[in-house]
């Protein structure tokens, strides 16, 4: 696996890997890789000639009072795991490499429309800063294909968003969550919990399947589910900063012509935000929009 640390280097390299005819898939990545981004780059393995990841610990998504400082850099074990991957080219820039001006003064990239509701209300800027980085990244890179976690659920919408209203020739492959085996969905930031909240946090999924099976029966409004499961969580020791049953596709209210739903959570246990969402798909006979 080559690293490179520079845009004119792995453009040099991408130029090599296409003039041989082979095509691209990315991941891009904030690094101290886990079990669910190994999955990632299997798939960008397998629809592709050559895997193409990034690490990147992008000061625009981080607000002052999140952890960008913290954030765990494990670029060494990172490389290890790539290459046992079978990633071709691994993208490690410095900071300046990527934004070689004051960040007030970057250019960015948004969706507003997507980007000011559910996890957007409660991490304003956050992800603006996404989508400026991954554009920048798919300028770079110029690949046919890439891959996303479907864990975060709003960003994956976001950038397929984005790249539409951009026309861009990428075609965005989400990859289902990857869960620990009490369902805990694997993230970066799961080391932050202590014993007793990583015993907790498998109830944030918990809560999602059991409004999956009442939604789907149709037992409740849409308001008294949100309620509930925002009341279970409370009870169980998070403290939410949403659950909401949303359209798929375009995360607004469900109506009568909505196909399928998604819920999505993100809630504090601790000190550790964490997120989760399952989708649901309607029967054509539903009754939404509630009363």
């Amino acid at each position: 696996m080559q690293t490179c640390t520079t845009i004119a280097e792995l453009r040099a390299a991408i130029r090599e890997q296409k003039n041989s005819g082979y095509s691209i898939a990315f991941v891009p990545t904030m690094g101290n890789l886990h079990e669910g981004h190994l999955n990632l780059m299997r798939r960008a393995r397998a629809i592709s000639d050559c895997a193409v990841a990034s690490i990147f610990v992008n000061p625009l998504q981080f607000s002052p009072l999140e952890d960008l400082a913290s954030y765990p850099r494990t670029l060494e074990a990172d490389q290890a795991s790539l290459s046992s991957e079978g990633v071709a080219l691994l993208f490690a820039p410095p900071v300046e490499e990527m934004y070689p001006r004051d960040h007030d003064s970057q250019t960015i990239v948004s969706v507003p429309k997507l980007a000011n509701v559910l996890c957007g209300v409660h991490r304003p800027g956050h992800f603006t800063g996404v989508t400026t980085v991954v554009a920048k990244l798919f300028n770079i890179v110029a690949p046919d294909f890439a891959v996303f976690g479907e864990k975060d659920y709003q960003q994956l919408a976001i950038i397929r968003r984005m790249c539409a209203d951009l026309s861009l020739l990428i075609e965005i492959v989400g990859v289902p969550t990857t869960r620990a085996a009490d369902g805990l969905a694997l993230s970066s930031r799961n080391h932050y919990l202590s014993a007793a909240e990583r015993k907790i946090a498998p109830a944030l999924r918990a809560t999602l399947l059991a409004l999956k099976d009442k939604l789907t029966q149709q037992q409740d409004s849409i308001t008294a589910l949100e309620k509930e499961g925002e009341t279970y969580l409370q009870s169980a020791g998070f403290k939410p900063d949403y659950l909401a049953i949303r359209d798929a596709q375009t995360l607004g209210v469900i109506a009568e012509n909505s196909s399928e739903a998604v819920i999505l959570a993100a809630a504090m246990l601790g000190k550790t935000r964490l997120i989760d969402n399952v989708t649901v798909v309607l029967g054509s006979a539903n009754s939404w929009p509630p009363k």
